[in-house]
Formats: structure tokens, C-alpha cells, sequence
């Protein structure tokens, strides 16, 4: 099973436990490509409809979404009911086609699954308006200096060692890598990238609910991630029932270069 494909089986608990994104970003994004109530806006991999509900909230509602998991599109459709502007099609990014074009095209957390990458924004670039704008935005693993995660690491080393959080990109290095990947192909210009960091708190049950929405964990074998799962439930249990968790969100915000300066 592909890692995209997994979020699928845990829709409810994706919406329940995933961290929300700041309302800086969105406040950011809207800004930058100039949205109006009345712009077209793409969303790829809208998932249970997170960052859907970040536009929607601030009065942009005319959203075409394209999810993969049918669970997953099922969930935002009947979120987003009563909101008849807001489109939610059950799709591949790559299988979708459309002769509509948009504003701005948004992903939260969804646009590395695209394959190619590099033919993802292309198709994105296609599907935009002269001026459009992408606004494509992730969160990002931020390592803790609490000694609890440090007991939880060793967990992994027991169970799970190819999960280690030291395998994990850092944040300079997801910046690193998607300003190459967002201006390989010279269709975008004037990229701006922005950070947020928070904090979230979990009990030791919401923490491993958490992990189980996670793609990687959800690949692993059920025996391994019960084992996994249940010992840094008991280790947060052990060390205060509670964990504080940073978080971080980076978005990429480019807009489409006009067709005359790819010729």
C-alpha cells in the first residue's frame, strides 16, 4: 500500500487529532494572492477538509477540492454541506482534468505525493489563471528538548527503528528542498516562504492516536504498531499522563510566471 493511500483508513481520527494550521498562514496566503470572496480556489489532497475550513472561515468558499480517499472526501463533503460553493470531487490529482481555471491552487500537507513532482506543478501552472498564485504549506517534525520524547525514542529503537525522528527531514532542510522543486521548472516566480511554530498538548491516548494517523506508522505491521503504539502510550503515561508537542508549519507561496517568459 502507498503511504498516500493509508490516511484513508483513519479518516475520523485524521480529523480529530491532526494539528490545525495558524491562522497567520491563511491570513499570509490571502494576502499574497490578492483573494477575494469571489476567487477560484484549487485545494490538492484536501484530506478531512483542515485547511478547507481555514479559507471557508475567512469567506473564501469557492473551492474546488480533489481528494484521493473516498473516505476522506466522504468526511469533507458532508463537513462542507451546507456550503454549496465548496466542490469536493473523490480524484487523483494527476487522473482530475479540468477546464476551469483558478486563482490560487492550495495544498496543505499533501503535495509531496504528487508523482512526478515536477509534472505536479506543471499541471498546477496549467490550472491557474494568468497571475495565479500557489500557496503550498506543510507541517514539519520539530524535535523536543523534553526528556519524555527522549524515552519515547528509544521505543522506536525497540520497535520501530526505521521510524527514528533523526531520519526525519528538518525544517531547513524541507525549505531547502522545495524552493529547488518550486522553481526547477522556471514556471513559478517571487517565492516566498514562511514559518510557524506552535505548541500542542496531548494526553498519552491522544498522542498515540495521533502516531496512528501518521502514514509511516500506519505501513508498519499491526503487531509492531500495537507493541509500538501501546509502550509510548505507557511511557507518557509514566512521565506525567502529557506531552507538549512543537509544531511547525512552512508555506511556499510563488506565482504562476506568465506564459510569455517560458517561451
Amino acid at each position: 500500500m502507498e503511504r498516500k493511500n493509508t490516511f484513508n483508513e483513519v479518516a475520523k481520527e485524521y480529523d480529530r487529532y491532526r494539528p490545525d494550521y495558524p491562522d497567520e498562514l491563511f491570513a499570509d496566503i490571502a494576502e499574497y494572492a490578492g483573494l477575494r470572496p469571489d476567487s477560484d480556489l484549487l485545494e490538492i489532497g484536501c484530506g478531512t477538509g483542515q485547511a478547507t475550513k481555514g479559507f471557508v472561515q475567512r469567506g473564501f468558499d469557492r473551492l474546488t477540492c480533489i481528494e484521493l480517499g473516498e473516505q476522506l472526501a466522504a468526511l469533507t463533503r458532508e463537513k462542507f454541506k451546507e456550503r454549496p460553493n465548496v466542490q469536493v470531487i473523490h480524484s487523483s490529482f494527476e487522473a482530475w482534468s479540468s477546464d476551469k481555471r483558478f486563482d490560487a491552487a492550495v495544498s496543505g500537507t499533501a503535495f509531496h505525493f504528487i508523482e512526478p513532482q515536477s509534472s505536479g506543478y506543471r499541471k498546477v501552472h496549467e490550472l491557474l489563471r494568468e497571475g495565479g498564485s500557489i500557496a503550498l504549506f506543510w507541517t514539519v517534525h520539530v524535535a523536543s528538548g523534553d526528556p519524555v520524547f527522549q524515552h519515547i525514542r528509544d521505543c522506536y529503537k525497540r520497535h520501530a527503528p526505521q521510524l527514528d525522528d533523526s531520519r526525519k527531514p528538518t525544517v531547513e532542510q524541507v525549505i531547502e528542498d522545495r524552493t529547488r522543486l518550486t522553481l526547477a521548472d522556471g514556471l513559478f516566480e517571487d517565492l516566498s516562504v514562511r514559518q510557524y511554530r506552535w505548541n500542542d498538548a496531548y494526553s498519552a491516548d491522544e498522542y498515540a492516536a495521533l502516531l496512528n494517523t501518521n502514514s509511516r506508522h500506519r505501513l508498519l505491521l499491526d503487531a509492531a504498531k500495537a507493541s509500538l503504539l501501546g509502550e509510548i502510550r505507557r511511557t507518557i503515561e509514566d512521565h506525567g499522563g502529557s506531552v507538549i508537542k512543537p509544531q511547525a508549519a512552512v508555506l511556499f507561496l510563488a506565482r504562476k510566471k506568465p506564459l510569455a517568459a517560458n517561451r
